[in-house]
């Protein structure tokens, strides 16, 4: 029982450093193509990077399949990537991208922080220059910023459409001019 327990959170726990690994050089390298519906506006309930979940759940159900016809370990692998699955959809579609029906923005802690590093994320246009990979554990806002002057040689323009194009964006703000 405690291996059990160990395995599903070892998993868990790994999952956050498999999913920094595959967004960086899968999603925004050669799988860019499903991924970019992601940073585009959405024009219905899904988009193409939906499918990025639906193979990482067939990979947990025939883990499990396989751990309950007696190879048990990988019963638990696939359960603890079927937890980091729900807690995915809970914070990145849920909190961040408001595809469910909760419009609950955070104000402070561990969530405003998490919210932050994936706004910062979606600041960029494109595949390249991104900043926080991760899904569930976010640098802190400060370290990003950094990071996006030394891969931008600054702040952030505004984009084309926004209101104020010559002011610069602050992503941390969701976008917003500073």
């Amino acid at each position: 029982m405690m291996f059990n327990a160990l395995v599903f959170l070892t998993t868990l726990i790994g999952m956050e450093a498999f999913a920094f690994v595959a967004h960086k050089y899968v999603m925004h390298g050669w799988g860019w193509g499903w991924h970019r519906s992601h940073h585009e506006p959405r024009t219905g309930w899904f988009e193409k990077n939906d499918l990025y979940a639906v193979v990482f759940a067939l990979f947990a159900i025939v883990l499990i399949a396989l751990g309950s016809q007696g190879v048990h370990p990988l019963e638990w692998i696939g359960a603890g990537m079927t937890a980091y699955g729900f807690l995915y959809f809970l914070a990145h579609d849920g909190l961040v991208h408001k595809r469910w029906p909760l419009r609950y923005v955070p104000r402070n802690g561990y969530l405003k922080r998490l919210y932050q590093a994936h706004r910062m994320h979606h600041a960029v246009s494109g595949k390249g220059g991104c900043v926080s990979f991760g899904f569930l554990y976010a640098p802190s806002i400060a370290t990003l910023r950094r990071q996006l002057r030394a891969l931008h040689g600054g702040p952030l323009e505004k984009r084309d459409g926004d209101a104020a194009k010559d002011q610069r964006v602050d992503p941390a703000s969701g976008g917003h001019g500073t």
